[in-house]
């Protein structure tokens, strides 16, 4: 007998923004997202990205006039809304900061089993660049090529 889910997993993450064709850009340019559609929906615009990955969560930009951005307060500290998994964290980081994103230093967990860091996108809101030796093997989408 198989075991019924009242959920089987994180679909979206939603992320406002006051320009949402510039942040488009951005995300795909910086951040390897490819856009799949861009709607109104409820009087404001959406843009859904995705990442090659098999199982990725799609990212949806949200058109706000509101000025306020995501972050947590960890501590009185800000903490990230959203890490992405990074292969080769390190090619990663070298690469946002060689286009010009300020990204904070590269940090190391434990004995090396984790590493991250923190920026921001144009809007201010604070994501991660993450890897960690539990990371699942990746597995890409078809359409998305390689």
């Amino acid at each position: 007998m198989s075991k019924t889910y009242k959920f089987s997993r994180i679909g979206y993450v939603y992320v406002p923004t006051s320009r949402i064709d510039a942040s488009i850009q951005w995300y795909t340019d910086n951040l390897e997202f490819t856009l799949i559609n861009k709607f109104e929906d409820r009087g404001s615009n959406l843009a859904v990205l995705h990442h090659p990955h098999q199982h990725s969560i799609a990212l949806l930009l949200i058109e706000t006039e509101s000025p306020n951005r995501l972050e947590i307060l960890r501590n009185g500290n800000p903490f990230p809304i959203m890490a992405i998994n990074c292969p080769n964290i390190e090619y990663t980081h070298e690469m946002l900061r060689n286009k010009g994103v300020e990204v904070e230093d590269l940090m190391t967990l434990g004995n090396g089993e984790a590493k991250y860091f923190y920026f921001r996108d144009p809007e201010g809101n604070l994501l991660e660049g993450a890897w960690s030796k539990w990371d699942p093997v990746d597995e890409y989408k078809d359409e998305f090529g390689r």
